[in-house]
Parts: structure tokens; sequence; C-alpha cells
């Protein structure tokens, strides 16, 4: 199980060791690419919620559990909840397939299930 309540001394979630690892080799890298994640946020009408929650929607449609994990870990922090998440991974069945909403769905339970 994730342990999304593991914060670092700033009162925020601590990124992943590959994050940090990146970071510290290729600092100019990710600082423009969290530059351009920050451009993007800021370029639309989209409140902070719905910007989780649409975050969580494509990397659960891309795929990517480490993603998937990551938004979703975010969204709680915001106070989005269990249930919303989780109707996040449902509203896939028609659009992605059954076996995708399962598996978005079993990437959030790994923050909830031990």
């Amino acid at each position: 199980m994730i342990d999304f309540h593991e914060l670092d001394g700033r009162n925020e979630m601590a990124y992943p060791d590959a994050y940090e690892k990146l970071r510290k080799r290729y600092p100019d890298v990710l600082n423009a690419y969290e530059k351009l994640g920050d451009a993007a946020r800021m370029a639309g009408p989209l409140s902070e919620r719905e910007q989780r929650l649409v975050k969580l929607a494509l990397s659960i449609g891309a795929g990517l559990e480490g993603a998937t994990h990551s938004h979703a870990r975010r969204a709680l922090e915001i106070g989005i909840g269990r249930e919303d998440l989780q109707h996040v991974a449902l509203l896939g069945v028609t659009t992605l397939g059954f076996p995708s909403m399962v598996r978005g769905m079993t990437w959030l339970n790994d923050l909830f299930e031990p």
C-alpha cells in the first residue's frame, strides 16, 4: 500500500526517488518541465479540483500506473474524496473498456487497501 500521508519537511508530498534523482542529475530539464506544467495549469479556466480529476482520468486512460498513483495522491491532498476518484475510473468503462477501467480502479485501490 502506498502511504499518501508521507509528507516531507515542507508539509507537502515528497517526490518519488526516481524523480529526485532526475532533478539532481538534470536540474534544468526538470525545472523546464515543471514550468511547462505550471503554464498549462494557468492557461485555462478549470479549477484545481477539475484539473486534478482530468489529470487522473488522462493517467488512467494512458495506462500510466505511476501517474495514476501520483495524481490520485495529489487529488486526495486537496480534499477530493475516494468515491470521486473511483468514479473517474468507473467512467472509463465505456470509453476505455472494462479491463482498462478495472486496471485504473486497481491502481486507485493501491492507495486505500493494505
